[in-house]
């Protein structure tokens, strides 16, 4: 994978940028630390594939930070004891044989169009390491919480499909919005970014409060009296900035300087990119459909983006104000899990995530969409005494919709929900079944920090029920 060819570009002085602007430069772009290298060999003497190579063009990865309740929302266990069932119920769905929670009635209407794994498992129970198997298809070297993020994670699959898969439409192949996921303490997980592939190919992370009265997006709002001229001038700097490029050679910062500044900039030139942004352009009664909080305008915001042509979305369930430093915050219910599931969490995933496969259904994007639905973990079969569920990697569910997977349900987890009892998925093999889907070979192959070659996924297989044979 190359650079984009250098534009044209006029010699400057160094001492004419000044430090000021360095750093006004550095909010449009970033260094990266060394592009990935593809061998090719896999796709060179590539079998002959099943039709489902390639099937979606975008994908909408929608994360439950937390750890959804699989008892509670897609693997409901009506015949176990109470305290391992709990108190809420389950309905049947427009899939047969398929019942889920009663907290998800608008869902359970579009179950025909879902597929339902119930036998995903990770085994690791610390938020940010089960997340960041979750979010690269990797296992992570270590299984214990709060292990900050490096330049040496492997890439996230945001990161590997927006390096992979450029948008045609638009300068954003991989967004992450409304932020990137973090523990207490503000601690970001490992394995959301570019990882060892260099800060260039990170996701853009579009940081905002989509449910706030004005969407300002952190990093892409030009300021006020902004027009093209200034915009041009930042061009120029950019510009100035890789002409010396060379001054950092042989240090750690770089040994390619970043091409992909030129990314935001053309997202700031880019009238369609923009438009996405617009989220207040949207009728009143479609933002309310899909619910004036953060998820579900994070969702109308990522169908928007599809919709422009987006390759990736990462929609990320968000802490709200009062949960920053929270010890139950998101799906993360160690307490009073049914009070929470009944009065935000559930209704709130369920107006948002139905409102978006209805209108992906109305638009036909459905078709060419993949819609992933998944958290780092489950949570435990019995409830504790503080009425929530604890951890729990064993086993959980994952929900996937669009690019022709509906209306199966693939493994099954045993009968309190605890392990499972038929056909294990564990991260690498969803990843695989992501990329094929995407049209990236699972088998497509990276040179890592210790130069050696590693497939884009850690042995991972694509779901044959999903892809076919």
């Amino acid at each position: 994978m190359q650079p984009p060819s250098p534009r044209s570009r006029r010699k400057i002085d160094p001492p004419s940028l000044r430090r000021r602007e360095w750093l006004r430069v550095g909010g449009l772009g970033a260094f990266g630390l060394g592009l990935p290298a593809l061998l090719g060999a896999a796709s060179a003497a590539a079998p002959s594939r099943p039709a489902s190579f390639g099937r979606a063009k975008s994908c909408l990865l929608i994360f439950l930070t937390g750890g959804p309740p699989q008892h509670d929302t897609f693997d409901p266990k009506p015949d176990a004891p109470l305290e391992i069932r709990g108190p809420i119920g389950s309905i049947p769905t427009s899939q047969k044989g398929v019942h889920i929670s009663e907290l998800l009635p608008l869902t359970a209407r579009r179950m025909h169009q879902i597929a339902l794994i119930r036998s995903m498992t990770t085994e690791i129970n610390a938020h940010s390491t089960s997340g960041a198997f979750m979010l690269s298809g990797y296992l992570p070297p270590s299984k214990a919480e709060n292990v900050p993020p490096s330049s040496q994670d492997w890439p996230s699959i945001a990161a590997v499909a927006g390096a992979l898969l450029p948008g045609a439409k638009s300068p954003l192949s991989s967004v992450i919005l409304p932020s990137l996921v973090y523990n207490n303490g503000f601690i970001d997980w490992p394995c959301q970014t570019g990882g060892f592939m260099g800060a260039g190919w990170d996701p853009q992370v579009l940081k905002y409060d989509p449910s706030a009265p004005e969407v300002r997006i952190e990093g892409l709002c030009t300021e006020a009296g902004m027009g093209t001229v200034r915009l041009e001038h930042r061009r120029q700097l950019l510009d100035q900035l890789e002409i010396h490029r060379s001054a950092f050679a042989g240090t750690e910062v770089a040994t390619e300087f970043d091409t992909m500044h030129h990314r935001a900039f053309d997202l700031l030139h880019s009238e369609k990119a923009r438009a996405a942004f617009q989220i207040d352009h949207e009728p009143d009664a479609v933002r309310d459909r899909y619910g004036r909080h953060k998820f579900g305008q994070s969702l109308l915001m990522a169908r928007r983006l599809v919709e422009a042509g987006t390759r990736l979305v990462q929609v990320n369930w968000a802490r709200e104000a009062e949960e920053m430093n929270n010890g139950n915050p998101m799906w993360d219910t160690h307490s009073a899990n049914a009070k929470r599931l009944r009065e935000v969490l559930c209704p709130r995933f369920d107006q948002a995530y139905s409102a978006l496969l209805e209108d992906l259904t109305a638009s036909g994007l459905l078709d060419e969409t993949l819609v992933v639905v998944m958290g780092e973990f489950g949570r435990s079969p019995k409830i504790n005494a503080a009425g929530g569920r604890d951890h729990w990697g064993n086993v959980f569910s994952v929900a996937l919709a669009g690019a022709r997977t509906a209306g199966q349900v693939i493994g099954a987890s045993d009968k309190i929900g605890g392990f499972p009892a038929d056909r294990p998925v564990r991260p690498p093999d969803l990843a695989a079944t992501l990329f094929h889907l995407l049209g990236i070979d699972p088998g497509t192959e990276f040179i890592d920090p210790s130069r050696r070659p590693r497939s884009v996924t850690d042995h991972g297989t694509p779901l044959h029920e999903i892809v076919g044979t």
